[in-house]
């Protein structure tokens, strides 16, 4: 009788910790999932915005961000839809342009965050040198390149919006295979190729 208890208890417990587990890695999957559609979604808005002259158009009709560019690495085969801010809801969907940064493509540093384990997981394979595209939203296309990385205090990042020529700025939160929150911030740092 006590062994018939034991075995059933021990079967209890592993279909237990199997659905946890099933749990557990449907909600890692469900992150990565949500991103892939919301780019999508994504690309439908941004193709009606160049189509009505930079008019911003959101992805479904409650969104809270619209796509403001988009950025492509063409030595990653990289292709993001940058959103029109960076609150965490938005980040869920895509990198997002600090609002209190200027404008993408106009003087000074523009800020673009998103997430380590998601779309900008790729910054931890950038190289100086490499070379970043974004097309605004006016149709125009800027080309930058990579010309430096930090590793930043998020309170002291360093980093002056109002100077540089048209500069970017990319950060993620660092290390890239941290899984807590963190204050560490990684930048990739990308200015216009000057013409020589």
């Amino acid at each position: 009788m006590l062994v018939f208890s034991i075995q059933k208890c021990t079967t209890l417990l592993m279909a237990a910790l199997v659905v946890v587990g099933l749990y557990f890695c449907g909600s890692g999957l469900y992150i990565y999932a949500k991103a892939e559609l919301a780019q999508q979604l994504m690309a439908r808005a941004w193709s009606q915005t160049l189509e009505n002259s930079g008019t911003p158009t959101k992805a479904w009709p409650w969104a809270d961000t619209w796509p403001v560019a988009y950025m492509e690495i063409p030595t990653q085969n990289i292709r993001l839809y940058i959103l029109s801010n960076s609150s965490g809801e938005a980040l869920a969907f895509g990198p997002g342009h600090l609002t209190t940064t200027p404008t993408l493509g106009s003087f000074g540093t523009s800020i673009v965050a998103g997430h380590r384990d998601t779309h900008f997981n790729f910054l931890q394979h950038s190289k100086i040198g490499e070379r970043i595209i974004l097309t605004l939203n006016n149709g125009a296309r800027q080309e930058y390149q990579i010309t430096d990385f930090m590793i930043v205090d998020a309170a002291q990042s360093g980093i002056d919006p109002q100077s540089g020529e048209g500069d970017l700025a990319l950060v993620t939160c660092f290390p890239f295979d941290g899984i807590t929150p963190t204050q560490e911030r990684f930048v990739a740092l990308a200015s216009k190729p000057h013409s020589s």
